[in-house]
Formats: C-alpha cells, structure tokens, sequence
C-alpha cells in the first residue's frame, strides 16, 4: 500500500514533465547543442586533417644568410603560419589579437650567433612577442623556433660564407692566445679540421648541412584499442548531460518551494502521504526523469558522433543510474535546504556552475593546479565524468565503473539522508 502514493506521484510528474512539449524539446535540445559545440573544439584534428596553424610573425633586421636561413626553413613549418613583417606591425598585429607571437631577429644576431656557436661568448637574444592569453601557444613557438634557429645557425657555421669567415678569423686568435697548451692545441686541431671539412668537394645534391632533429617521434594515442580514436565527442556529452541534469532537478527542488509556499504540501499531508513516500516518489521521478534525458543525449551522439561504449555497457549502465539518482537528490537537497524560492535559485546555480567546473565537465582537470586536482576527488561531477570516460572512449571493463558507482551512490544516500532530516512541510 505504501508504494501507491509514491507510484501516483511519479506518475504525476512524468505527466506534467511531457505535457510542456517545449520544455521537453529544450531539455533534450539545448544539452546536445552545448556538447556538440564543445565535442568540435575538444574532438582535435582527424589523423588526415591539416592542423591548425599559429598565426607567427617574423621581423628579419639582420637580413643575413643565417636569419634568412630561419626564416626559410619557419616556412616549412606545418605548424606555422608564417608572415614576414616590420616590427610595428607585427607588434600591432599581436596587439589586435591577428598574430599569437611576433619573432624578432635583431641586426648582427647571425654574427653573434656564430661567435657564440664555436665559443662561450655573448649569446644575442632572439625577441619574442606575444599575445598573454595564448601562452600555450607561445610554448609551442619557442621549441619550434629553436629547431629552426640552431638549424640555420649549424648549416651556415659548416659549410657557409659566414662560417668559413668566422673560422679564418678565430684561429689565428687562438694561435697567439695565452690560453692553456693543451686546450689550445686541441682547438687548434678542431678548427683546422673545420677549414679542411670547407675545402672539400661540394657534397650531393639534396645534402642539408646543419645540426637536425636526431630523432623522429611516434605518437600513439592511448584509446581502447589500436585501431579506435579518440572521440572528444563523448567526453563532451557525458559533461554537458550532467551539467544539465544537476540544473533540471534543482529546478525540481526549487518548484517543490514553490509548491511548500502554496501550502500544497500541507494539504497533501492531510492525505496522508508521509514524508520519506514524498521524498521517494520525487527522487523516483526525478531519477527517471535524468536517466531519459541522459541516454536520449548519448544516443544522438551515438548516431550522429559515431561514440561507441568500448568498455562495459552494464557499467555504462550503473553510472548512468548513479549520476540520474545523485542528481535527482541534489534536487531534494535544494528543496530541503532552501528557505525561499528566490534564495535557493541564486546559490543552487553558483553551486552547480562550481562543481560542473571542477569536476571537469567543461575543461580538463589536468590542467589545473595539482592540488586543485586532489580537491576535486570529492566532487560528484568528477567521478561521474571519469566514469562515463571510462566506458566509452577508454574502453575500460566493468572495474572502471565500480569506484564511481560506489562514489555517486554515496553521494546520493547522503543527498537523501540530509533531504530526509531537513525537509519541512510548511515555509518557516
């Protein structure tokens, strides 16, 4: 008998739920926009796909063969987009936000870096421009600039006009130096080594003196299998679901104070409907609620993003049951907690919003602080993301999902618990 008013109850908000055709369409709508949206930035380019290419600027005053060696091979670059500028506008155009970093090769830099190649004198400094919010980017330019730079530099010191300049013009500087016998024999025989290496035939065509890379990378994303690339498309969605899930049923509690300060919970005492078969006829309703909205979003990404369950489809399933039941918990939580109507919208929304961003809906947790990082283990939303993760695109067994289910299930017997000894009939 019990279960009969918790079963009208459910029934009860399931119709009013599919009565608003509107609200319907926008809570399954506006969860899939978002993520499509932000599975696009994060998905990356596909192994085929030209990459995106950091808008670089270089000012060349020094104009010589080592400088425009850099700016040579700069141009081969695939990571690069290359523009050769004056310094004012090349700063303008970092300024306006048109160029992440403006390179700038001073006048006499090849001289110098050619002096400081062969000897521990002054290095010249090789200026770097750059947009502050792009410093990710600023990383990049600087290890690719550095190939390039000592590139240029290695090629015109060994087989240049420069180079054999240079090397004519520091060895009879060593010969009348006072330095140590020994070490200057041994520099002696280095630079006349250098002088031979000139004076021999010009090597085959195709040749590309210089110092290179001594390596070429292998890159193997780590996924479920060989064979299976990454889909950013499922991180996406399982973040913006439970973003919109957390809001959808603290808009539940929040229209639960509405109906307290109606008096309709008084009247519906009278019935007599308990409060534990009031708490679980909402939480029922709320968690059936979640788990369509959850798994209409995946199935659009399913069929339109090609996501796939590469791990446990029964622990996709488990997580799915633990983030609807934990959201519709919060949302007896709200209720239960909340003063007024008005109140309890503004710190409910300020409380999700932290906890969607810390839990790493929105972005990666990696990229905050370390410690950030272990704070947000007690966050619901990041078991929740890792888990969804681990099902899909990681392709992780039934093992994967158990931590999160335990986690999310806690979560919600303690939303519950809280909900249970809070909740007041009437409006205080």
């Amino acid at each position: 008998m019990a279960l009969i008013p918790i079963a009208a109850m459910v029934r009860k908000d399931l119709q009013l739920f599919f009565s608003d055709r509107r609200a319907v369409i926008m809570s399954f709508l506006v969860p899939i926009a978002i993520a499509s949206f932000f599975g696009s930035i994060f998905s990356g380019p596909s192994r085929n796909a030209e990459p995106a290419r950091i808008a670089v600027a270089i000012v060349d005053q020094d104009a010589g063969a080592i400088s425009r060696g850099i700016v040579a091979g700069a141009r081969t670059d695939r990571n690069l987009a290359i523009d050769v500028a004056q310094e004012a506008d090349a700063r303008d155009a970092v300024r306006r936000g048109k160029t992440v970093v403006a390179v700038i090769i001073p006048q006499g830099f090849g001289d110098a870096a050619g002096r400081a190649f062969f000897a521990n004198g002054d290095k010249p400094p090789l200026g770097l421009v750059y947009d502050p919010s792009r410093a990710m980017e600023l990383a990049m330019v600087r290890g690719v600039m550095t190939e390039h730079v000592m590139q240029a530099v290695s090629r015109e010191v060994f087989s240049g006009d420069q180079g054999r300049a240079l090397v004519d013009e520091t060895l009879p500087r060593v010969q009348s130096s006072t330095m140590p016998d020994d070490q200057k024999r041994r520099l002696v025989e280095m630079l006349g080594a250098v002088q031979r290496f000139y004076r021999e035939p010009t090597r085959a065509a195709g040749a590309a003196p210089g110092i290179t890379m001594p390596y070429t990378v292998r890159e193997e994303a780590m996924t479920a299998g060989s064979n299976v690339a990454y889909n950013g498309y499922a991180h996406s969605f399982g973040g913006m679901a439970i973003q919109f899930l957390l809001f959808a049923m603290a808009n539940l509690g929040i229209e639960m104070l509405l109906e307290r300060q109606k008096g309709l919970w008084k009247r519906l005492r009278s019935a007599p409907v308990s409060r534990a078969a009031l708490l679980a006829g909402k939480a029922a309703s709320g968690t059936l609620i979640s788990l369509l909205t959850l798994w209409v979003s995946f199935a659009f990404a399913m069929i339109v993003f090609k996501v796939r369950i590469e791990g446990s489809v029964a622990g996709f399933i488990g997580i799915s049951i633990g983030v609807a039941l934990m959201a519709a918990s919060f949302g007896l939580l709200v209720a239960a907690l909340g003063n007024t109507p008005a109140s309890a919208r503004g710190i409910t929304t300020f409380a999700i919003l932290i906890m969607v961003m810390l839990g790493g809906a929105w972005v990666p947790a990696f990229v905050f602080p370390r410690w950030l990082q272990q704070f947000t283990m007690i966050v619901p939303v990041r078991w929740a993301v890792d888990g969804f993760d681990a099902m899909t695109w990681r392709g992780i067994g039934l093992s994967g999902a158990l931590a999160p289910m335990a986690v999310l299930f806690a979560f919600a017997a303690a939303f519950m618990a809280v909900a249970a000894t809070r909740f007041k009939w009437e409006e205080a």
